[in-house]
């Protein structure tokens, strides 16, 4: 149904939160609140990454996407929100993703399949 990736820099995420500390709660779940930096910024760039997926559509907020621990500590995603609606008219049946980080750079690539 569509594919989004997004790329985030590391100290660039670290600064905005730094200067702005209320910003960490509106872009991230309690869950992923207590995780480090790097964490951080590779769902941040899932979450830019599930927006494309859908055709950045009107009304998503960061926390309609949260990225979890599934089996074996592979990365899931958790749809919510205006972001759960949009997929389900879509015919979004299922999410794929992969996260990575290095050299001060985070990625991730989604998949929405039907």
């Amino acid at each position: 149904m569509g594919i989004g990736v997004d790329v985030v820099e590391v100290a660039r995420l670290g600064a905005a939160l730094e200067r702005t500390p209320a910003l960490r709660r509106r872009l991230f779940t309690d869950a992923e609140c207590a995780l480090s930096l790097e964490s951080l910024a590779t769902r941040f760039a899932a979450k830019e990454a599930v927006a494309k997926a859908l055709g950045a559509p009107p009304g998503l907020r960061h926390l309609d996407a949260e990225v979890v621990r599934g089996e074996h500590g592979r990365p899931e995603l958790t749809i919510t929100g205006r972001a759960a609606e949009v997929a389900r008219d879509l015919g979004v049946r299922r999410w794929h993703v992969s996260l990575s980080h290095d050299g001060g750079m985070a990625i991730a690539y989604v998949v929405a399949e039907s």
